[in-house]
């Protein structure tokens, strides 16, 4: 299997416990579909990282992007993300060959519907990056929760984008209750707001799911309760991350009981 050595290059806070991280893929030819992972390894582990120092992440950059390749991820305390918070910049990293189907479809008839939850956008970033960049007819639709708007990474990044390409429709919602001058949606996704964006849409949507296992669940049973066939759905689960408690976990317009770790 292809390796590729990369050089850390920069981190930035991009939401609430949430950071990206840039790496030099010193010119190498990386070449990833939008929307794939890759393993990322300490070259040299880092001081208390010696048995965790490895983690598979979505690449969250643009294929467009080929000098540098950037990941995110909630800032959980781990090892490997703890070594990888203070790592210096130029630590070396052994990078696997990218894989995974999370890609867009190349119908451009069928719009692409993305349900994302919290560091879930991370491949979708990629996609709607990657797709803005080719000029893609696609229609695309991004349905992006999180529990509070400080928390909604890229939230800026993609109302630019909304503005720049017309086939990209934006809808992000807040399910907590602290988010007070929010301009978009507020509660979980259900059936109901999709409905509203989705009616009459032509075309027959593929749908993409991304955030932690809770609500990959919940979207997909939505989606299948909903009619959506099974071939319609690509998933990508990013486990189960613990967030505050929210007492209104009950979404009444799936009927699903989310555990804390879905948004």
């Amino acid at each position: 299997m292809a390796e590729y050595q990369m050089t850390l290059m920069d981190r930035q806070r991009i939401a609430t416990d949430t950071m990206a991280f840039w790496f030099d893929t010193n010119d190498a030819s990386f070449e990833f579909r939008a929307g794939q992972h890759a393993d990322f390894v300490f070259t040299r582990p880092c001081m208390g990282s010696e048995s965790d120092n490895s983690r598979t992440f979505s690449l969250a950059s643009s294929p467009h992007d080929n000098r540098s390749v950037m990941i995110a991820m909630r800032m959980r305390k781990t090892a490997f993300k703890c070594a990888l918070k203070v790592a210096a910049l130029g630590t070396k990293f052994t990078v696997s060959r990218p894989r995974g189907s999370f890609t867009l479809h190349r119908d451009i008839t069928r719009p692409a519907v993305f349900l994302a939850g919290g560091i879930g956008i991370a491949p979708i970033r990629s996609i709607l990056q990657w797709a803005t960049q080719e000029h893609l007819p696609h229609k695309l639709h991004l349905f992006y929760s999180n529990r509070e708007a400080k928390d909604a990474a890229f939230l800026e990044e993609f109302e630019n984008m909304a503005a720049r390409n017309p086939k990209f429709t934006l809808i992000p919602t807040a399910t907590g209750y602290r988010t007070l001058a929010w301009p978009y949606e507020k509660g979980h996704i259900n059936r109901e707001m999709l409905t509203r964006y989705l009616f009459g849409l032509e075309g027959g949507p593929i749908y993409y799911i991304a955030g932690p296992s809770g609500m990959v669940t919940a979207m997909t049973d939505l989606l299948h309760s909903s009619g959506v066939s099974e071939d319609d759905v690509k998933t990508e689960e990013f486990g189960d991350y613990k967030l505050p408690h929210d007492p209104a976990q009950s979404d009444p317009g799936t009927g699903i009981h989310r555990s804390d770790s879905a948004l």
